[in-house]
């Protein structure tokens, strides 16, 4: 029978229950793996209650919960600050919302959502063609943006309150009837949502004006009637704000719905469903209750060992494992993936370079214990020669019916593909045809409860959480000229190495998992971890062109200006010497020369560091000279030489490998070959990125934040002075010297603002006297006076190095304000590790929460430049460089800035603008 007179309908938010449920209930994890459900199991008890409250000749005769489907909807689209200054959901809330909708469907309630549309707005519209179709509706929440709806047999209930909200209820709440509150929404704004609104006008002067003009539209038009000038200013100045305001605020009643309201009969709940539903998220008391009320006996919920103790009570079994040699075995695997919804997969190569390597083979593990590894591409053994024929051993899957017959699992979004560094995987995978996603990586959920603590190899995983050593793979491969690659090695010895790696990945999955919202870093692993791996592994396949031409020139240049330093150099010394070895050098400084400061190792040798050298360059030139050789020899070997190497044959690009579980703030390391150590202060390190160019038609376009750790540090240590110094755009450098020595802005040297900014950046790091002296070279006096009249001038920054010191004592780690912790396990040492730790744990938040706004950036940069001709290259600290059509350049930057500077929102709204500055040219050098 279609919904017609006579009918009533109930539309439930399903936001509102969520938020209430899960704030009313102290915080509830599933016994069997740590899944928090405390929302999930006040939802089922707020349902309950629903149902068997609305029974009776009153009782609804259709209902549906109503939910929000993401985050982007077209208001988002009309102003892009819309909601922008909601906070993140909480952390151990986000993987409930699923099962809230699980949920709904178990007690066979409809369940809606629609991409684009808020949940209001589907609200609006069913209670719309719900009005015109003669029935009843009772919209069940309390959200007043939904109270525009009112009337015309259109109520609302708050059902924590049961309190019902009809056309008089509306008034009194906003001074309006229903008919014109979205006038009254309009003018007043809403901080909530973010809607702009008219500036200083509240809903009390909002609805005396509506009620004095009559609606909104004629009171913008006969605002330069009102009296009041600033009010009269302040709507006629604003009236196209207003404007987009009230269409912010209205709900849109046509919404294109994909179900009607006879999809929306009330159906009872089916036993089963429901009981099987309630005892998989292991809720004892409702099982009961349910299935009580249903007359049914109650389901035995199981009390399941944690995942700690099951992982420990399976011993590892090579035996377990399967070698897995054609289509039928591999369709026996596929068959327990899909059915299990995850698996954990590792894949065995020629090496370590993913962008060149040879797939030799996978590894899956479904369940725990057991594993099989699928031989791909091992050579057949020859007695006769040391590393094997080429000809393919026996008894091996082809490999591209493999790979066909794994591509649409691993690219399933259904399946969860679990992996240890899971970017060196994607991306040998990506190089057969395969996009493997959803992951999960037990390295970076490690890394984000453990940083600071331990390294997040799999050896160090396995042997600290469950005590197991692995089969090392040294004995395999070899060492030395001897050593063979991994395709060299025959299968039966392959096989339980490679599927023991797959069994310890799924193994620590289960363990390590269900302590992230214990931790409380589910937020950090969810948005800034996991979602990281394929942005990186998208830019580390793209690479960057390397002119060899300009490396061999400068290679010669270097060899040839090293050549000069060396006779400077001996001539200095007065006789000839290896300038490479540290025992001549320290005999020529200390013996010789008879310079201060000398020290012997443990060898018997004179240290002669970078630190020595460098204090002793202030009494003569030797060092001096000695320190610019070795930067030449270091950019020589490390940089003009080595890049050659790395130049792919099959791209003609390098393609450097990021570490982002390396460092324990957060920041990335470049690897093979690094190029974020390429110094930029020396006019050689400058000329080495002259090599990196743009293709043809292209530039290189770079983006770097300005002087962020400074700007961070004044928002969280609330420097007044630093942050009104950055709002106002100053030179933060020359502000800080005018602040701290008396010296007006109009009358600044460089002398004084070169002191300055040593300080700033210094402090950051936890700089000494000691250390400031030797940067500016003036006497250690001087310099600790300087960072005295610092902290006297910029209290505030003592004060959080005190209880940024006293927090990690207390706590053993320190965070950043995205939640990120960097554990400090030395803070209370004795000795010079104490300092160390204590600067450490000071930088920590300053450096980590940087580091956290340009992931952040990255992960959101995909798709902010997804219909530009740009792609992104690399990432250096606090800069991201893109490859960019020439034409395109303008675009591009617009909208990479914005998302640079727009990164810490809407988890952080800081108090000090985040700018970024911009550069292009053919090569690297001129973009930056």
């Amino acid at each position: 029978m279609a919904f017609g007179k006579g009918h009533h309908l109930h539309l439930i938010d399903g936001s509102a229950f969520i938020f209430r449920a899960y704030h009313a209930l102290p915080p509830l994890t599933r016994k069997s793996d740590g899944l928090p459900v405390g929302a999930v199991s006040g939802f089922c008890n707020m349902l309950l209650r629903y149902i068997e409250e609305n029974t009776g000749p009153d009782a609804p005769t259709h209902a549906a919960v109503i939910f929000d489907k993401g985050s982007h909807t077209f208001r988002n689209d009309l102003y892009d600050k819309y909601k922008g200054n909601r906070p993140e959901m909480p952390e151990d809330l986000r993987p409930q919302i699923p099962l809230t909708r699980e949920a709904t469907r178990a007690f066979n309630v409809a369940c809606e959502e629609m991409e684009g549309f808020e949940a209001d707005d589907i609200i609006a519209t069913l209670a719309r063609q719900a009005r015109e179709a003669g029935g009843r509706v009772t919209i069940i929440s309390s959200d007043k943006d939904l109270m525009q709806l009112v009337g015309g047999g259109v109520e609302m209930l708050d059902a924590m309150k049961n309190l019902r909200i009809d056309a008089e209820g509306v008034e009194a709440k906003f001074g309006v009837g229903p008919d014109r509150v979205i006038d009254v929404q309009a003018l007043a704004g809403d901080s909530v949502d973010n809607v702009p609104g008219a500036p200083g006008i509240g809903l009390k002067t909002a609805a005396l004006l509506i009620n004095e003009y009559g609606d909104l539209e004629t009171l913008l038009e006969r605002a330069g009637e009102i009296k009041q000038p600033k009010r009269r200013q302040t709507l006629i100045d604003n009236a196209d704000q207003i404007r987009l305001s009230k269409r912010l605020v209205t709900l849109d009643c046509d919404t294109p719905l994909t179900f009607t309201l006879d999809d929306l009969e009330v159906r009872d709940p089916d036993p089963e469903t429901l009981l099987k539903f309630l005892t998989e998220m292991e809720f004892r008391t409702i099982t009961k209750r349910v299935s009580e009320r249903m007359g049914v006996a109650p389901p035995a919920v199981p009390e399941p060992a944690a995942p700690e103790t099951v992982a420990d009570d399976i011993p590892f079994d090579p035996e377990a494992y399967e070698v897995v040699r054609d289509a039928e075995a591999l369709s026996v695997w596929i068959d327990r993936i899909m059915e299990r919804g995850w698996v954990a997969l590792d894949t065995e190569t020629t090496g370590l370079d993913d962008m060149r390597v040879d797939l030799v083979g996978i590894s899956l593990a479904v369940e725990l214990g057991r594993a099989c590894y699928i031989p791909l591409r091992h050579k057949a053994a020859d007695r006769d020669d040391l590393f094997g024929s080429d000809a393919l051993a026996e008894g091996q899957m082809d490999p591209d019916t493999c790979i066909a017959m794994l591509k649409p699992v691993f690219e399933d979004p259904s399946i969860l593909k679990i992996g240890q560094n899971m970017k060196y995987d994607a991306k040998v995978l990506a190089r057969q045809g395969i996009d493997v996603a959803p992951i999960d990586d037990t390295m970076l959920i490690s890394y984000a409860q453990h940083a600071g603590l331990h390294g997040h190899g799999m050896d160090t995983l396995s042997e600290r959480y469950l005590d197991h050593t692995p089969i090392p793979i040294k004995p395999l491969l070899g060492t030395g000229k001897s050593a063979i690659t991994f395709d060299r090695v025959p299968i039966e010895k392959a096989a339980p190495y490679a599927a023991e790696d797959a069994d310890i990945t799924l193994r620590l999955w289960h363990s390590l998992k269900p302590n992230l919202h214990r931790a409380k870093v589910t937020t950090v692993y969810e948005t800034m971890e996991r979602p990281l791996v394929p942005v990186l592994s998208a830019m580390e396949r793209a690479g960057i062109k390397v002119d060899r031409d300009t490396l061999s020139r400068m290679s010669a240049a270097f060899a040839q200006k090293m050549a000069g330093l060396e006779a400077e150099i001996h001539e200095l010394a007065g006789e000839s010497f290896n300038v490479g070895s540290p025992k001549q050098l320290g005999e020529i400084l200390f013996d010789k020369m008879g310079l201060e400061g000398g020290k012997k190792g443990k060898t018997g040798a004179y240290a002669t560091g970078a630190d020595v050298l460098e204090d002793l360059a202030t009494e003569h030139d030797l060092p001096a000279r000695v320190l610019d050789w070795r930067q030449l020899s270091k950019l020589k070997s490390t940089y003009t030489d080595a890049l050659q190497d790395h130049i792919n044959p099959d791209t003609g690009r390098v393609h450097t490998s990021y570490m982002i579980a390396g460092a324990a703030t957060g920041r990335l390391a470049s690897t093979d070959p690094n190029l974020q150590n390429i110094p930029i202060r020396s006019e050689e390190g400058r000329r080495i990125r002259q090599a990196f160019v743009a293709e043809e038609g292209k530039v290189l376009l770079a983006l770097d934040y300005s002087q962020i750790e400074l700007r961070i540090l004044a928002h969280i240590a609330g420097i007044d002075a630093l942050k009104e110094a950055f709002r106002d755009g100053q030179d933060i450098h020359a502000a800080t010297a005018s602040e701290m020595f008396g010296v007006p802005l109009d009358q600044m040297t460089p002398d004084v603002r070169r002191q300055a900014k040593a300080i700033n950046f210094g402090v950051i790091y936890g700089i000494s006297g000691f250390g400031l002296a030797r940067n500016l070279r003036i006497p250690r006096a001087e310099a600790q006076g300087f960072i005295d009249r610092y902290f006297e001038r910029f209290p505030g920054i003592k004060d959080y190095m005190a209880d940024t010191t006293a927090f990690a004592k207390e706590h053993g780690f320190v965070q950043t304000l995205f939640g990120r912790k960097i554990h400090t396990p030395e803070i209370s040492a004795s000795g010079p590790r104490a300092g160390f730790a204590k600067r450490a744990a000071i930088n920590a938040p300053i450096q980590g929460t940087a580091a956290d706004v340009i992931r952040r950036a990255m992960i959101r940069m995909p798709d902010a430049i997804a219909d530009l001709p740009a792609t992104m290259l690399l990432q250096v600290h606090d800069e991201l460089l893109f490859e960019v059509e020439e034409g395109a350049v303008d675009a591009v930057t617009e909208r990479v800035r914005e998302i640079m500077e727009g990164a810490a929102m809407p988890a952080v709204d800081l108090t000090v603008p985040l700018t970024v500055d911009a550069g292009s040219g053919a090569n690297w050098s001129e973009a930056h």
